[in-house]
């Protein structure tokens, strides 16, 4: 680790000794040296400005029993991002020579220390510690007081790790006289062995649950054993409930109760909380039968016939947010939204494909990707966060690319989307359309889509008919009013239709939105069809082969060390925030003693990816735009956040640059240079950025135009007198006002309309509304008119197929 490393630590991650010390320096030294001063200088300071108010609030700190001003103003600094160096230079304007010394860095420090961990058997285990020195330092890791054998490196890896491997770590860093050991370490490991690489490495990030506990059916007096397990760092905690009531002492990840009487029968899951995630298992039910009842005959007692259970014979989804529209409004919520239900959906086995910003070729090759891994028995679920609208039953998913005015040929048709699935034999079909419902009259089209009568449809929109989704107005990131609701709900082991009836019941209390969106639930489901539901794969070659080209589209590149001819090593990883979004982060493993700075960079990224400089190598993941997995990320690295994946045409090539200064010439850097290629990440070996494919969801329209006439020139909005809005209306708790009326006669909240079919923003403040679904079967919140599926014939004249083959097909 260099100097500038430590320096640019945040004072808020300075230990609490050190902490302690120097607070208790500026309490007691003189005014002219003390806290105050200190605050004078920093509220010159532009970069960390402390105004007078709250100065006057360090000082009421003097009070209190045990308050202290320096604290208080310290923190307010840590908070605005106050580094080390930026204090070192106010303590040495300040002249306080003691303060200085507390943050001078001991003889030996370590900088990095090993992280609790549960994970998969089977995978790789890896701890680190690292830590800076005058001269060389030495590491030796040891469980509990046993030293590991070939254990003298800063990473501590075991590969694969192994159920035994569980227990407590430490490692003791020498230097010299001088030594200090880390912080203990614990290790959990699941013994799970149906866990693939592939799906631990989509783990990346928050706490993720890999065992679920599984109903039960016993006996009074037999044993319970209910068991769950989720892998992350840090370590989680688990907390067991039964009837949604915690169970006293029940805190591990196995629950054993020994002989089980009538009163421990009832629903059972598990909360899981690792730091800010709290995450639950799914509620499985424990029957408990009493024979004497059913030998004397007792007819009340735990006799329900216990019906048989439902499965999958695979469960895949689709999840896309658009937020970055090129020639209508931006959305922020749909990032957020797709974050979340992809960890949750994966909690529920799901193979998760979870994509931002995609144009209309990216979105129809996205989804006859998806289409692949459908067949007979399969859960398909498909999401999507954005702009869209309805017309005469059918719903239409807007692309970021779509022109302003847009029509049905621009978009997404989800009931032909819903059609090819049919096709499929699944076993269930679930869209979840977070989007605005209301008319786009500048298209007059009706798509006439036939459905076949199935009973295995479930659409729930996030709005009713004619009507707007909302997102919250706020300054961070959070989740529009569907998925603020529907994450609460979605693993309950409960029928899909019950799932989403509670959570509009829940959307129907809540303030902000009532009266304005109201959640649509459309079903033909005559099964308990749960997503909690088990699978069972069927043994079929095809299918093993697309499962396989799946997995490999969603593996991260392995994380790697570059040696430099200085003598320099740099460690450089990855992880995955969303299916097309890369991040690379970089830090120095190793630094030559005669170098007094060492720096590493990543740069030279194909223009297909178009990463800006201000969004690489930045000390924070927040700077980069990385925000969701911030938290998990390692500490003290430079990160670059990589989006758009799938535009990525050719392999991934960038370089690596050192930038060095050495003690003999410390004006002038040297520089080396690696290039690094790692194939193609994730989403980019799916090839999306081709052309539409034969099969795309366009076949499904009946309705192909001539190009001399196709919509995709469409008359401008000059054309159109009517206003249509197909944004995401953004709400703000505190200017929610009455409804007010546009030209077109459509309500709307206060806080602006943007008007996606092409006209111009009536308010300051835009508002955005999202997306849009369509025909379908049971209403059960308001009424509309449904199209009912209808058989539909497999008997197409083979000329009219080629004829439609042979076109850019447009549904209108």
């Amino acid at each position: 680790m260099t100097d500038s490393l430590e320096r640019s630590t945040k004072i808020s991650l300075l230990r609490e000794p050190v902490w302690k010390k120097l607070c208790d320096v500026l309490d007691k030294s003189d005014n002219n040296k003390g806290w105050r001063k200190l605050g004078e200088i920093v509220g010159n300071d532009k970069r960390l400005k402390v105004s007078s108010d709250e100065m006057e609030m360090c000082s009421l700190k003097v009070l209190q029993v045990e308050g202290s001003p320096s604290h208080m103003l310290l923190r307010l600094l840590g908070e605005r991002g106050c580094t080390v160096a930026h204090l070192s230079e106010y303590l040495q304007t300040l002249g306080n020579t003691q303060a200085l010394d507390c943050l001078k860095p001991p003889a030996l420090q370590i900088l990095i220390q090993p992280q609790s961990v549960a994970l998969v058997s089977g995978h790789n285990l890896r701890l680190s510690c690292q830590a800076v020195a005058n001269g060389p330092v030495e590491y030796q890791w040891f469980k509990s007081r046993d030293e590991v054998p070939n254990s003298s490196s800063p990473d501590l890896i075991i590969s694969p790790v192994q159920p035994e491997d569980a227990g407590f770590y430490i490692c003791r860093v020498n230097s010299g006289e001088a030594f200090e050991f880390s912080q203990w370490a614990q290790v959990d490991v699941l013994n799970f062995a149906s866990v693939s690489r592939q799906s631990l490495s989509s783990l990346e990030g928050r706490t993720k649950v890999v065992i679920q506990p599984q109903p039960q059916h016993l006996h009074i007096g037999e044993s319970l054993h209910l068991e769950c397990g989720a892998v992350g760092r840090p370590i989680p905690h688990y907390q067991w409930y039964r009837n949604r009531v915690p169970i006293p002492n029940a805190k591990k990840r196995n629950l054993v109760i020994s002989q089980v009487t009538v009163e421990n029968q009832g629903k059972y899951r598990c909360e899981i909380i690792s730091d800010k995630d709290t995450l639950w298992t799914t509620e499985v039910d424990v029957v408990i039968y009493d024979m004497f009842a059913i030998e004397a005959g007792s007819s009340e007692l735990f006799l329900n016939v216990i019906p048989e259970q439902l499965y999958a014979t695979d469960k895949v989804a689709l999840l896309i947010g658009n937020l970055s529209y090129q020639n209508h409004p931006q959305l922020k919520a749909p990032m957020v939204d797709v974050y979340d239900l992809t960890n949750l959906l994966r909690q529920l086995n799901f193979k998760v494909v979870s994509l931002l910003d995609l144009t209309e070729s990216e979105m129809r090759n996205a989804v006859d990707e998806f289409l692949l891994l459908l067949h007979k028995g399969v859960y398909g679920l498909l999401y999507y966060a954005g702009h869209g609208y309805e017309n005469y039953g059918n719903s239409f998913m807007v692309p970021v690319d779509a022109p302003n005015p847009y029509h049905s040929a621009n978009c997404l048709c989800v009931q032909s989307i819903l059609k090819l699935m049919q096709e499929k034999e699944t076993g269930l079909n679930v869209f979840l359309l977070d989007m605005c419902r209301k008319r786009n009259f500048h298209d007059d089209s009706t798509t006439n889509i036939v459905l076949r009568v199935t009973a295995n449809i479930v659409f729930g929109y996030a709005t009713c008919q004619d009507a707007e989704a909302f997102e919250l107005s706020s300054a961070g990131l959070i989740n529009g009013v569907f998925v603020k609701f529907l994450k609460k709900r979605l693993l309950d082991d409960e029928k899909i239709t019950v799932v989403l009836d509670r959570v509009a019941e829940d959307m129907g209390q809540f303030d902000a939105t009532k009266g304005k969106q109201a959640l649509e639930i459309r079903s033909s489901l005559s099964e308990r069809r749960a997503l909690t539901d088990p699978i069972l794969p069927e043994e079929r070659v095809d299918l093993h082969h697309h499962s396989q080209q799946w997995a490999k589209a969603h593996e991260l590149p392995e994380s790697m060390c570059l040696d430099f001819d200085c003598g320099a090593r740099i460690k450089l990883g990855f992880a995955a925030e969303f299916s097309n979004v890369l991040v690379i982060y970089t830090h120095i493993v190793k630094k030559p003693e005669d170098m007094s700075f060492c720096q590493a960079h990543v740069t030279d990224f194909s223009v297909d990816l178009d990463v800006g400089p201000k969004e690489m190598n930045r000390e924070t993941p927040e700077e980069t735009g990385i925000y969701l997995l911030s938290s998990s990320l390692p500490e003290h690295c430079l990160y670059t956040r990589i989006s758009s994946l799938q535009k990525l045409k050719e392999e991934l090539v960038f370089t690596v640059c050192l930038q060095g200064t050495f003690n003999t010439m410390e004006d002038d850097p040297v520089y080396w240079t690696k290039s690094v290629n790692i194939g193609k990440p994730l989403i980019a070996r799916l090839d999306l950025h081709g052309a539409m494919r034969r099969n795309s969801c366009l076949q499904t329209c009946p309705m192909p135009h001539s190009p001399s006439v196709s919509p995709c020139h469409s008359p401008g909005p000059d054309h159109h007198p009517h206003l249509h809005c197909s944004a995401h209306q953004v709400l703000d708790y505190n200017r929610l006002s009455p409804l007010l009326h546009y030209q077109d006669g459509h309500e709307r909240v206060q806080g602006a309309c943007a008007l996606g079919g092409g006209g111009e923003s009536y308010y300051e403040n835009m508002s955005l509304p999202y997306l849009e679904p369509g025909n379908d079967l049971r209403l059960s919140s308001s009424p509309g008119r449904a199209s009912i599926p209808i058989e539909a014939t497999d008997d197409i004249n083979e000329l009219q197929t080629v004829f439609i083959n042979s076109l850019q097909l447009h549904q209108q």
